[in-house]
Protein backbone atom coordinates (compact mmCIF):
# COMPACT_ATOMS: atom_id res chain seq x y z
CA UNK A 1 0.00 0.00 0.00
CA UNK A 2 3.13 2.66 0.99
CA UNK A 3 4.94 1.65 -2.77
CA UNK A 4 0.94 2.71 -4.13
CA UNK A 5 0.79 5.42 -2.44
CA UNK A 6 4.25 6.71 -2.97
CA UNK A 7 3.79 5.70 -6.80
CA UNK A 8 0.55 7.85 -6.88
CA UNK A 9 2.92 10.89 -5.79
CA UNK A 10 5.09 11.21 -9.06
CA UNK A 11 4.24 12.96 -11.49
CA UNK A 12 6.16 13.84 -14.38
CA UNK A 13 8.47 16.60 -14.79
CA UNK A 14 8.31 19.71 -16.80
CA UNK A 15 11.74 19.69 -18.37
CA UNK A 16 13.25 22.93 -16.94
CA UNK A 17 17.09 22.73 -16.33
CA UNK A 18 18.63 22.20 -12.70
CA UNK A 19 19.57 25.32 -11.19
CA UNK A 20 22.97 25.99 -9.81
CA UNK A 21 23.19 25.64 -5.64
CA UNK A 22 23.35 29.40 -4.32
CA UNK A 23 24.85 30.32 -1.36
CA UNK A 24 21.82 32.24 -0.61
CA UNK A 25 19.59 28.96 -0.26
CA UNK A 26 22.05 27.09 2.65
CA UNK A 27 18.91 27.22 5.31
CA UNK A 28 16.35 26.55 2.46
CA UNK A 29 17.22 24.20 -0.63
CA UNK A 30 19.19 20.11 -0.10
CA UNK A 31 20.54 19.00 -3.38
CA UNK A 32 21.60 15.82 -3.71
CA UNK A 33 23.36 13.55 -6.74
CA UNK A 34 23.52 10.27 -7.81
CA UNK A 35 25.31 8.62 -10.70
CA UNK A 36 24.67 5.65 -12.62
CA UNK A 37 25.95 3.57 -15.08
CA UNK A 38 23.79 3.80 -17.81
CA UNK A 39 24.30 0.28 -19.77
CA UNK A 40 26.26 1.69 -22.63
CA UNK A 41 29.50 2.11 -21.37
CA UNK A 42 28.28 5.84 -20.03
CA UNK A 43 26.37 7.20 -16.96
CA UNK A 44 23.38 9.23 -16.16
CA UNK A 45 23.41 11.92 -13.23
CA UNK A 46 20.29 11.97 -10.89
CA UNK A 47 19.39 15.47 -9.18
CA UNK A 48 16.94 15.79 -6.09
CA UNK A 49 16.11 18.75 -5.47
CA UNK A 50 14.29 19.74 -2.16
CA UNK A 51 13.11 23.68 -1.25
CA UNK A 52 12.40 23.22 2.67
CA UNK A 53 10.79 26.49 2.81
CA UNK A 54 7.97 26.06 -0.31
CA UNK A 55 5.11 24.06 -0.43
CA UNK A 56 2.40 23.65 -2.97
CA UNK A 57 -1.16 24.57 -2.75
CA UNK A 58 -1.97 21.67 0.08
CA UNK A 59 0.88 22.72 2.24
CA UNK A 60 3.11 19.90 1.39
CA UNK A 61 6.67 20.13 0.60
CA UNK A 62 7.87 18.77 -2.64
CA UNK A 63 10.76 16.43 -3.86
CA UNK A 64 12.02 17.08 -7.31
CA UNK A 65 14.65 14.56 -9.59
CA UNK A 66 16.42 15.67 -12.44
CA UNK A 67 17.70 13.70 -15.10
CA UNK A 68 20.92 14.75 -16.20
CA UNK A 69 20.22 18.13 -15.55
CA UNK A 70 16.66 18.34 -16.66
CA UNK A 71 13.64 18.24 -14.45
CA UNK A 72 11.90 14.44 -14.62
CA UNK A 73 9.45 14.05 -12.05
CA UNK A 74 7.68 15.87 -8.66
CA UNK A 75 6.37 14.13 -5.73
CA UNK A 76 5.45 14.78 -2.29
CA UNK A 77 7.79 14.17 0.64
CA UNK A 78 8.12 11.35 1.22
CA UNK A 79 8.76 10.32 -1.95
CA UNK A 80 9.81 7.17 -3.71
CA UNK A 81 11.10 7.85 -7.50
CA UNK A 82 11.67 4.89 -9.89
CA UNK A 83 15.12 4.76 -11.09
CA UNK A 84 17.22 2.18 -13.15
CA UNK A 85 17.78 -0.95 -10.41
CA UNK A 86 15.92 0.30 -7.72
CA UNK A 87 14.30 3.43 -6.45
CA UNK A 88 14.95 6.32 -4.74
CA UNK A 89 14.06 7.78 -1.21
CA UNK A 90 13.24 10.84 -0.19
CA UNK A 91 11.86 12.06 4.00
CA UNK A 92 12.16 14.97 5.70
CA UNK A 93 11.99 15.92 9.41
CA UNK A 94 11.52 19.44 11.58
CA UNK A 95 15.09 19.81 10.76
CA UNK A 96 15.70 18.91 7.25
CA UNK A 97 16.03 15.83 5.25
CA UNK A 98 16.39 12.59 7.31
CA UNK A 99 16.96 10.29 4.21
CA UNK A 100 18.33 10.41 0.50
CA UNK A 101 19.23 6.94 -0.63
CA UNK A 102 19.37 5.08 -3.70
CA UNK A 103 18.27 1.46 -2.86
CA UNK A 104 18.62 -1.15 -4.97
CA UNK A 105 16.21 -4.08 -6.23
CA UNK A 106 18.23 -6.50 -3.53
CA UNK A 107 17.78 -4.19 -0.90
CA UNK A 108 21.03 -2.33 -0.70
CA UNK A 109 21.58 1.20 0.06
CA UNK A 110 23.85 3.75 -1.06
CA UNK A 111 23.08 7.65 0.23
CA UNK A 112 23.04 10.02 -2.48
CA UNK A 113 25.96 12.88 -2.90
CA UNK A 114 25.17 16.34 -1.83
CA UNK A 115 26.20 19.35 -3.98
CA UNK A 116 29.22 20.48 -3.08
CA UNK A 117 28.00 24.35 -2.00
CA UNK A 118 24.66 23.22 0.10
CA UNK A 119 24.76 22.69 3.90
CA UNK A 120 25.22 18.96 3.60
CA UNK A 121 27.60 19.17 1.10
CA UNK A 122 29.72 21.52 3.43
CA UNK A 123 29.00 19.52 6.27
CA UNK A 124 30.40 16.46 4.50
CA UNK A 125 33.41 18.34 3.48
CA UNK A 126 34.30 19.18 6.94
CA UNK A 127 34.16 15.46 8.23
CA UNK A 128 37.18 14.60 5.17
CA UNK A 129 38.97 17.23 5.92
CA UNK A 130 39.09 17.15 9.75
CA UNK A 131 37.40 14.02 10.77
CA UNK A 132 38.61 14.74 14.60
CA UNK A 133 36.77 17.96 14.97
CA UNK A 134 33.72 16.05 12.88
CA UNK A 135 33.33 13.92 15.15
CA UNK A 136 33.63 16.00 18.06
CA UNK A 137 31.10 17.86 16.68
CA UNK A 138 29.06 14.83 16.10
CA UNK A 139 29.14 13.80 19.78
CA UNK A 140 28.41 17.22 20.87
CA UNK A 141 25.16 17.05 19.01
CA UNK A 142 24.52 13.74 20.85
CA UNK A 143 25.47 14.81 24.37
CA UNK A 144 22.76 18.03 24.12
CA UNK A 145 20.19 15.98 22.63
CA UNK A 146 20.38 13.48 25.34
CA UNK A 147 21.20 16.02 27.89
CA UNK A 148 17.52 17.66 26.49
CA UNK A 149 15.47 14.73 26.44
CA UNK A 150 16.71 13.87 29.95
CA UNK A 151 15.39 17.59 31.16
CA UNK A 152 11.92 16.92 29.14
CA UNK A 153 11.49 13.33 30.62
CA UNK A 154 11.80 14.25 34.45
CA UNK A 155 9.46 17.46 34.30
CA UNK A 156 6.86 15.89 32.22
CA UNK A 157 6.63 13.01 34.81
CA UNK A 158 6.88 15.95 37.53
CA UNK A 159 3.69 18.01 35.60
CA UNK A 160 1.83 14.15 35.36
CA UNK A 161 2.15 13.24 39.34
CA UNK A 162 1.00 16.33 40.03
CA UNK A 163 -2.30 15.61 38.38
CA UNK A 164 -5.00 14.40 41.87
CA UNK A 165 -5.73 10.58 40.47
CA UNK A 166 -2.42 9.89 39.20
CA UNK A 167 -0.79 11.36 42.92
CA UNK A 168 -3.35 9.55 44.85
CA UNK A 169 -1.65 5.65 43.08
CA UNK A 170 1.56 6.72 43.48
CA UNK A 171 2.41 9.59 44.92
CA UNK A 172 4.32 12.93 43.43
CA UNK A 173 7.67 13.28 41.77
CA UNK A 174 9.56 16.30 42.38
CA UNK A 175 12.09 16.51 39.37
CA UNK A 176 15.44 17.16 40.74
CA UNK A 177 16.00 19.61 37.87
CA UNK A 178 14.83 22.76 38.39
CA UNK A 179 16.00 25.40 35.25
CA UNK A 180 14.85 28.92 35.07
CA UNK A 181 12.69 29.79 32.03
CA UNK A 182 16.22 31.28 30.43
CA UNK A 183 18.15 28.05 30.83
CA UNK A 184 15.31 25.97 29.76
CA UNK A 185 14.87 28.01 26.26
CA UNK A 186 18.92 27.93 25.61
CA UNK A 187 18.37 24.22 25.92
CA UNK A 188 15.36 23.96 23.71
CA UNK A 189 17.66 25.89 20.71
CA UNK A 190 20.81 23.96 21.39
CA UNK A 191 18.61 20.79 20.76
CA UNK A 192 17.35 22.05 17.68
CA UNK A 193 20.55 23.41 16.65
CA UNK A 194 21.96 19.56 17.62
CA UNK A 195 18.67 18.56 15.14
CA UNK A 196 19.93 20.13 12.52
CA UNK A 197 23.57 19.62 12.45
CA UNK A 198 22.46 15.67 12.54
CA UNK A 199 20.11 16.15 9.40
CA UNK A 200 22.96 17.86 7.45
CA UNK A 201 24.46 14.00 7.78
CA UNK A 202 21.22 12.40 7.60
CA UNK A 203 21.53 11.16 10.99
CA UNK A 204 18.00 11.08 12.32
CA UNK A 205 16.80 8.72 15.65
CA UNK A 206 12.72 9.35 16.55
CA UNK A 207 13.52 9.59 20.21
CA UNK A 208 16.33 12.18 19.97
CA UNK A 209 15.12 14.07 17.32
CA UNK A 210 12.02 13.79 17.57
CA UNK A 211 11.80 15.05 20.60
CA UNK A 212 13.86 18.20 19.78
CA UNK A 213 11.20 18.76 17.74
Amino acid sequence: MRKRRAARRVKSGDGHPLQRFRWWQLLGRSLFYLRLADGAGGHTVYAVDVRHNRTDDDGYNNADLFVDGRHHARSRIPAVFPVPGGKIEVKKSVFGLKRCHYVTAEGSEQRLQPDRFSAEGRRAHLDRTHPALSRGISLLSTVVLLASLAVLVVQLLEKLTRSAPIAAQIGTFTSPVVLPVWLNVALGVAAALASTERALRLRYNWLLDGGAG
